[in-house]
């Protein structure tokens, strides 16, 4: 039915934007994690997001947004100079995650934002719904 797709975007972009969230969050507990079981320093984590037709009624598609992949940032690594570091090189310097805490940070305020956005969305249609079921009780 069509009066639900409104619903289903918006429903669809909270899920995107909570995993978005968690990238993000996991980024900023790994600023400083210069070992992980893969090897090297931590690399930062980036949803990829597509538009996605989830099926068809009648002339209707029903839209949404998907996470079609998460992706780790090639950016290089920070080198700090740390000769008494663990994981220090030969010559004493150590690989730390190519994650920027300021942008995380903007990313982060920018994730919470297009949920609470989302949000609004998804209540207005509510809202919009309970008054046209309001109109037939009249």
């Amino acid at each position: 039915m069509r009066f639900f797709q409104g619903f289903d975007v918006s429903a669809s972009a909270l899920s995107a934007q909570r995993l978005r969230l968690d990238l993000i969050s996991s980024n900023i507990a790994n600023v400083n994690t210069t070992r992980t079981p893969e090897g090297g320093p931590y690399r930062r984590k980036v949803p990829v997001f597509a538009e996605y037709i989830k099926g068809a009624l009648g002339n209707t598609a029903l839209k949404g947004v998907k996470v079609t992949s998460i992706t780790e940032d090639n950016a290089p690594f920070r080198r700090v100079y740390e000769p008494s570091h663990p994981d220090a090189d030969q010559e004493g310097y150590v690989y730390y995650p190519n994650v920027n805490i300021v942008n995380e940070m903007v990313n982060l305020i920018e994730a919470g934002r297009v949920y609470e956005a989302n949000v609004t969305a998804f209540n207005s249609g509510k809202e919009i719904f309970k008054a046209a079921l309001n109109i037939g009780r009249a």
